[in-house]
């Protein structure tokens, strides 16, 4: 009965998660956290990072997360299975339906006003994440990281991501170096 119900969440996560993984984030969040009760909060925020560090699209490195932590490897396997399925489908007939009419003032009509729907999703995903982040207690090795320290390694971040155009990847290890000197010479 499980995989089933982690097979049917996640085919509806990947059939309705038009604009990529962060625009699926509000779906599995839904599934996982406020339906199923598979994972807590802080566990979904645990998530998020792991769906980033790891290679891969966002939605199928959560389904396999997910499904990990409620069947095991079978799990993994059915999750991402129905989280890839949809995509797989529509794609396929899309592109056939696209090469036979993709000259037709309608199709590029549709496809322009999918954009604003698409920017919606992820723009909910963003601020889902951002009060996630604020509202969970901060995870550290020890757990004494003060709020104080938590915003202004966001700042940082911030500030870093945008005025440097760094890779988010080194953003991410240089903001755990500092978080991990914090730790070592605030802390002990």
């Amino acid at each position: 009965m499980i995989n089933w119900q982690l097979f049917y969440s996640f085919i509806k996560v990947g059939l309705f998660s038009f604009g990529g993984g962060y625009a699926a984030l509000p779906f599995i969040h839904a599934e996982v956290v406020s339906t199923h009760h598979w994972l807590t909060e802080g566990e979904f925020n645990h998530l998020i990072t792991i769906s980033q560090l790891t290679p891969g699209p966002i939605a199928i490195n959560a389904a396999t997360f997910v499904g990990v932590k409620v069947n095991g490897e079978v799990g993994a396997v059915i999750a991402t299975f129905g989280s890839v399925l949809p995509s797989c489908i529509i794609v396929t007939l899309l592109s056939l339906f696209y090469m036979k009419y993709r000259s037709l003032q309608t199709m590029k009509i549709v496809l322009a006003t999918l954009r604003p729907a698409v920017i919606a999703l992820i723009a909910v995903a963003g601020w889902s994440i951002l009060q996630s982040a604020f509202s969970v207690k901060v995870a550290t090795f020890d757990g004494k990281i003060t709020f104080v320290s938590f915003i202004l390694l966001f700042m940082a971040s911030l500030f870093y991501l945008f005025k440097y155009q760094k890779r988010p990847i080194l953003v991410m290890f240089v903001v755990g170096m500092i978080n991990v000197l914090l730790q070592f010479f605030l802390f002990h």
